[in-house]
């Protein structure tokens, strides 16, 4: 097919900004990150201002320009060096350009990337790696591959002054630019999360994800890398153009900490009920932790919140219902789930999933419904995921627009009032008074 910049509609919503050790222990998900050759990938971030930007943009997606990027998949194929150069010539000066066409199914992916001279500088790092190069020109494998390939433009941002990272670092990246099965543009557009070739450890081996997301910009991967061309058909998979490099996300905690603007009500929490102490001694493989925005604390109204952050009493309430949002050895997706419970990994599809959290026995409910091809979570029946998916080294992130409360315990009808009443604190205590005293040790809790 030929090489097609994407044309979606949609909103950008939170960058994941790499820098992390592929040695590290596993430990807990607000755990702060400080990894090899961190402030190296930092400085492949966009300027903060324009991160705060796609935030703001939100969850407004467009019908109309979702149904016209369906539409550009099933033109016809060419090859793939001539593609590269049709697709960054129309991104940059809107030239278009039809050369005679070629099958580029008789070569391999590594075959394809080595032949062009929009892939380079990522075929000469791949030509480094002997097991990568092995599986990108593997057709003996149970599925096909999928390489997003970033161009060489890609490679621009990176400073002159750069210390070199590990070669077990680069290797692992590479790896997290090869999605395990074959996902061609109609595809993508219906698709959540990928797995890719790279095992995460904290994950307890299994693959990290990619992160799909129709944006502004097109169709992108973890909210920040801008997918540009489109198609590229090879013996053992498909080829796609990325307009950035692709890089292991860090650590949960450090994500949070890099977007003060969505989060510093959460952070302040953390701080403040020294949350960071109490969960680096929870140990779990995986986790799925959803993360109030500040506009969801400021829903709570500022009696609520002047209690949670200002007293000594609140203060405990405060940790309980930082807890009631930490799911672990669960690592949940909105299409696919790691779950470490009882040992084994059980990746799966549902529209209901009943999760313990970090709170004593306390439960949530996770609900997901599909509509004209989006996404809606719901967790407890009444609280949004705003934005999610967001890969993070040793889990996931969901970001909510209101905070999690344990539900009352006077029947179904509570749920009228979780939407429209408002809440009190002698409410908001009544709901966590069984959980305060409970859990403050982190090895009584049962993981």
């Amino acid at each position: 097919m030929k090489f097609t910049p994407f044309l979606a509609s949609g909103a950008a919503a939170m960058l994941i900004v790499p820098g992390s050790s592929a040695n590290d222990e596993p430990q807990a998900p607000i755990s702060l990150d400080h990894g090899e050759a961190s402030n190296f990938w930092d400085r492949l971030a966009p300027a903060a201002d324009a991160i705060e930007s796609a935030i703001e943009d939100s969850i407004d997606f467009l019908t109309s320009g979702f149904e016209t990027v369906k539409e550009t998949v099933g033109e016809l194929q060419e090859e793939f060096q001539t593609q590269l150069d049709d697709a960054v010539q129309a991104v940059d000066d809107h030239h278009h350009h039809h050369p005679p066409k070629h099958d580029t199914r008789d070569h391999t992916i590594y075959e394809l990337i080595s032949k062009s001279n929009y892939t380079k500088i990522f075929a000469k790092i791949v030509d480094e790696h002997p097991d990568v190069v092995k599986l990108l020109n593997s057709t003996h494998a149970s599925h096909n591959l999928t390489l997003f390939v970033p161009i060489d433009e890609a490679f621009e941002h990176i400073p002159d002054d750069h210390e070199k990272p590990s070669k077990e670092f680069v290797e692992a990246l590479l790896q997290y630019h090869v999605g395990i099965g074959e996902y061609p543009a109609k595809r993508i557009l219906s698709t959540d999360t990928i797995p890719t070739a790279y095992n995460e450890e904290w994950l307890g081996g299994e693959p990290q994800r990619l992160r799909v997301g129709l944006g502004l910009g097109g169709v992108n991967l973890n909210f920040y890398s801008r997918v540009v061309a489109v198609d590229i058909g090879a013996k053992n998979g498909v080829v796609h153009g990325i307009r950035s490099i692709l890089v292991p996300p860090p650590m949960i905690g450090r994500i949070l900490t890099l977007f003060p603007g969505e989060f510093s009500t959460l952070l302040l929490a953390y701080e403040k009920t020294e949350f960071v102490k109490f969960i680096h001694g929870v140990k779990m493989v995986g986790s799925t932790v959803f993360a109030p925005s500040n506009r969801a604390f400021s829903s709570l109204g500022p009696r609520v919140n002047a209690f949670l952050f200002n007293t000594e009493t609140g203060l405990k309430y405060l940790k309980a219902l930082l807890k009631y949002h930490i799911v672990a050895n669960v690592t949940l997706y909105t299409d696919a789930v790691y779950d470490k419970t009882d040992g084994e990994a059980k990746e799966q599809s549902r529209e209901h999933f009943d999760l313990k959290t970090l709170l004593g026995d306390a439960h949530i409910g996770v609900d997901t419904a599909t509509f004209a091809g989006f996404t809606v979570i719901k967790v407890n029946g009444f609280a949004n995921v705003v934005r999610r998916d967001a890969p993070g080294k040793n889990g996931v992130i969901h970001v909510l627009d209101k905070v999690l409360i344990p539900p009352r315990k006077h029947g179904e009808e509570s749920l009228f009032e979780e939407i429209f009443e408002e809440l009190t604190v002698e409410d908001l205590m009544e709901r966590l008074d069984e959980f305060v005293e409970d859990g403050e040790n982190p090895n009584e809790l049962e993981l």
